[in-house]
């Protein structure tokens, strides 16, 4: 899928609206055997991945905030060439869960091209989003609805869920 501003604004207002009926989906999502669940997700995951480009988006990057752990912050920082302290006077916070997350939207190390440039060494959290191919989605399943409203792939593998598993 190719994303502009228009079709990521179209894709917000949609989110919004599905928001009510996806929430009930997924309390309905938590009586499915574990292994159901995840074996479901994890084929849709692959097929709309191979539909999808992360880089024509890039919505993660421009919204929300991954969680910096402190290898992340040593990782970087030394990529960056710098302290992990300096990395975090200049860039990070700690959050209300004592997290440290980024400053401000979007990722001070997003690109205009969408590109990361410090792909190599991104954090851990921004390796694996959105999450939708992990071990044990029952145990995530309130982030799965939170990340419908700011991945596009999110939201096309559970409208396609909802589909298979009514």
């Amino acid at each position: 899928m190719i994303y502009d501003q228009h079709s990521i604004q179209a894709f917000r207002e949609a989110t919004l609206n599905k928001f009510p009926e996806n929430k009930k989906f997924f309390t309905k999502l938590k009586t499915k055997k574990a292994k159901a669940l995840d074996e479901a997700f994890h084929a849709l995951h692959e097929a709309v991945f191979e539909q999808t480009d992360c880089l024509a988006c890039a919505n993660c990057c421009k919204t929300t905030s991954p969680i910096f752990t402190d290898n992340d912050i040593e990782r970087i920082a030394k990529h960056l060439k710098m302290r992990p302290v300096q990395l975090i006077e200049r860039y990070l916070h700690l959050d209300d869960e004592q997290d440290y997350v980024l400053n401000a939207s979007p990722c001070a190390f997003l690109g205009a091209d969408n590109y990361c440039s410090i792909y190599e060494v991104r954090p851990k959290a921004c390796r694996e989003y959105p999450h939708t191919d992990r071990k044990n989605m029952a145990g995530i399943l309130k982030l799965t609805l939170e990340n419908t409203k700011v991945c596009p792939a999110v939201f096309a593998i559970v409208e396609q869920l909802k589909q298979q598993m009514p």
